[in-house]
């Protein structure tokens, strides 16, 4: 495409000002305002890990794959390299303190971060399944991208489970418990 970026026609009930889709600052705090659930991904075996992350999309039925957006120097996509196995906490309305604890930088390593928590190993992939979740997913590594500055891991959900509730969802840089429901039939099904 060459030439001059041109603003869209005007359509009825729009307003006339059209946003500055160049400034970078925009553009991040357009992004902060996609609401997604909040997970708590876990590996096993003899170091296990767990992490607080929002970056997980479903991108097939058939197969059945997520992704997940990972830094690439954390400790959990360095164990993803050590095994293919992990699994997807989603979390429920009430469990804040959860998400924050995993988020925590300063939280120990290994065993030792799962102290005080309720969890048990997820049968598929040994790694810990944290209690009160609304959901539990199983996954297999399928592929790793680096895109910009993140790695998009692409897994293969081997398993999984709903207990349903209401999740915790991120909203414009903040946690946020439950969801309103609509009447509407689900688009998805």
């Amino acid at each position: 495409m060459t030439g001059p970026v041109r603003a869209p026609a005007r359509l009825p009930g729009r307003p006339r000002s059209v946003p500055d889709y160049t400034a970078a600052d925009s553009a991040r705090r357009a992004l902060r305002t996609l609401s997604t659930a909040v997970t708590v991904l876990t590996v096993g075996g003899g170091r296990p890990h767990g992490t607080t992350v929002s970056a997980v999309v479903a991108l097939s039925r058939l197969p059945l794959l997520l992704g997940l957006c990972l830094r690439p120097t954390s400790t959990f996509t360095e164990r993803l390299g050590e095994t293919p196995l992990f699994s997807v906490n989603v979390l429920g309305a009430a469990q804040e303190p959860v998400a924050r604890h995993f988020a925590d930088p300063e939280r120990p390593d290994g065993a030792a971060q799962f102290t005080g928590l309720a969890w048990t190993p997820d049968p598929l992939t040994g790694a810990p399944l944290l209690a009160a979740c609304v959901a539990h997913l199983a996954c297999s590594v399928v592929s790793r991208h680096r895109v910009g500055d993140h790695d998009l891991v692409v897994a293969e959900v081997v398993g999984g489970a709903s207990a349903g509730g209401d999740p915790l969802v991120g909203f414009a840089t903040r946690l946020h418990r439950g969801l309103r429901r609509t009447d509407d039939p689900d688009p998805w099904e």
